[in-house]
């Protein structure tokens, strides 16, 4: 019998790797046209939402290089090469983490800054939607991460205590948002989020597989 109320994950970085999808295909646009592009000057983003994201990317080119598309083919390339780069298989550990917890019968969800329309239909092409109890998504709150309304809108839609419940990200701003949900949490950090301050974490692991039930009914346990 496990001790855990609930376990809520965010969706890019963690569940599928489209983080580098996002920034490669930004950066390779940015070669062509002679600019680089560095990790350092994109991480920071990472896990919040910013408003004109794409157009702030596609503005900023533009201004480095007389070679920058305008902003609709920006977007229209940006999306091509991130479709023809995504991973098309989930991170390491996290089908067998989902069977183990779904085995133990552990209330599943997700709590992402990202859209429905890209998080629903991804998760479903990996396969994995029928783990997820409920999809909470930028769509459904009003303030996005580091604010923690995905988290607490997932344990109320799980029924689920915050304080029995774990989270599992990947980034600064959604560790702050869980544990502002009062949650658990646990960092994974993604190459790109390294950088990431992830101190807040109740635990820090390099992959899902590292995970079990055991272990995240004892870091509910823990206080």
């Amino acid at each position: 019998m496990t001790s855990l109320a609930a376990v809520v994950f965010d969706f890019d970085g963690v569940i599928l790797d489209s983080e580098t999808a996002e920034f490669e295909s930004h950066r390779l646009i940015y070669e062509r046209c002679g600019v680089a592009l560095t990790a350092g000057e994109w991480c920071h983003q990472i896990g919040v939402w910013v408003d004109g994201h794409e157009e702030r990317w596609s503005s900023r080119l533009a201004a480095l290089s007389d070679r920058a598309p305008d902003a609709p083919s920006f977007k229209a390339e940006q999306h091509r090469l991130f479709r023809e780069i995504v991973a098309r298989e989930p991170m390491r550990g996290i089908r067998e983490l989902l069977d183990a917890l779904a085995a133990a019968r552990v209330p599943l969800a997700i709590a992402s800054t990202s859209p429905a329309r890209w998080v629903a239909p991804a998760l479903a092409n990996l396969g994995l939607s029928r783990y997820f109890h409920t999809i909470v998504t930028a769509d459904d709150v009003r303030r996005r991460k580091p604010a923690p309304d995905v988290y607490i809108e997932a344990a109320r839609r799980l029924g689920a205590d915050p304080a029995r419940s774990v989270a599992i990200e990947d980034s600064g701003p959604g560790i702050a948002a869980a544990t502002a949900a009062g949650m658990k949490t646990i960092a994974i950090p993604h190459w790109l989020t390294e950088s990431h301050n992830l101190d807040a974490a109740t635990l820090r692991v390099a992959h899902a597989g590292e995970l079990t039930v055991k272990l995240l009914d004892e870091l509910v346990d823990s206080d």
